[in-house]
């Protein structure tokens, strides 16, 4: 099943009804996603969407402005026999040689602490974009958007620590993602599960933004799903 931040390859066909259902305006950036062969990527579930179909979203190059000169993001849905590939975001390792060079000593000892510890521990957003397309998404204000997977609290404890000491060199940033799907901003899972259990958060769902216990979200960690 695809979830937020998968990456997801369409069919020259699947782009093509894309392309007729954005504006006309934005029309050249979906030619230029099919010419490149380049992902769009899972968002959170339209309300109105149709069972067969998935929300996915584009974001274009800093240098790519529309007509009126502001940044394109691009939402839109296709059927699911548009898509010929499907991938999970990007490991910390594959995005390495897009790293810019001043964040690359300390991003390397980052991806060697997620390894050594055996975390599963994506990326997606700015970084993930410039490493599948080759195009220049990052600026100076960007964040390192991760997506972690704990599958026990150990884990979830363990990464917790590491993106704390590595986010003093590292402008980290992300999610927690249990085994349900749901999603929790780290910086907030950390701030709030430092209080008590009864503490709520905003969690992302794939269909939906909910508040949600600390205590009801960690004991996905020791409950099967």
């Amino acid at each position: 099943m695809l979830a937020r931040h998968d990456l997801v390859w369409l069919t020259a066909e699947g782009w093509d009804v894309v392309r007729r259902s954005v504006q006309p305006d934005h029309a050249f950036v979906i030619e230029r996603w099919t010419m490149a062969d380049w992902p769009a990527v899972v968002r959170r579930q339209d309300a109105d969407a149709e069972p067969d179909q998935i929300c996915l979203g584009i974001t274009p190059p800093r240098d790519t402005l529309c007509a009126r000169g502001g940044r394109i993001r691009l939402a839109f849905r296709c059927n699911h026999n548009a898509i010929k590939n499907v991938s999970r975001p990007l490991a910390v390792e594959a995005v390495s040689p897009a790293v810019p060079e001043q964040w690359q000593l300390a991003y390397q000892q980052f991806r060697a602490a997620v390894e050594g510890k055996a975390l599963d521990v994506r990326v997606y957003g700015s970084l993930s974009l410039q490493a599948l397309t080759g195009e220049s998404y990052l600026t100076e204000r960007s964040d390192i958007d991760l997506a972690f997977f704990p599958k026990n609290a150990k884990e979830l404890a363990i990464g917790n620590d590491l993106f704390a000491a590595n986010g003093k060199c590292l402008p980290l940033d992300g999610e927690v993602i249990f085994p349900s799907g749901r999603a929790v901003a780290w910086k907030e899972w950390c701030a709030s599960s430092a209080a008590t259990g009864n503490e709520r958060v905003l969690v992302k769902e794939k269909e939906k933004v909910a508040l949600l216990r600390v205590d009801q979200l960690l004991r996905e960690l020791t409950e099967p799903i």
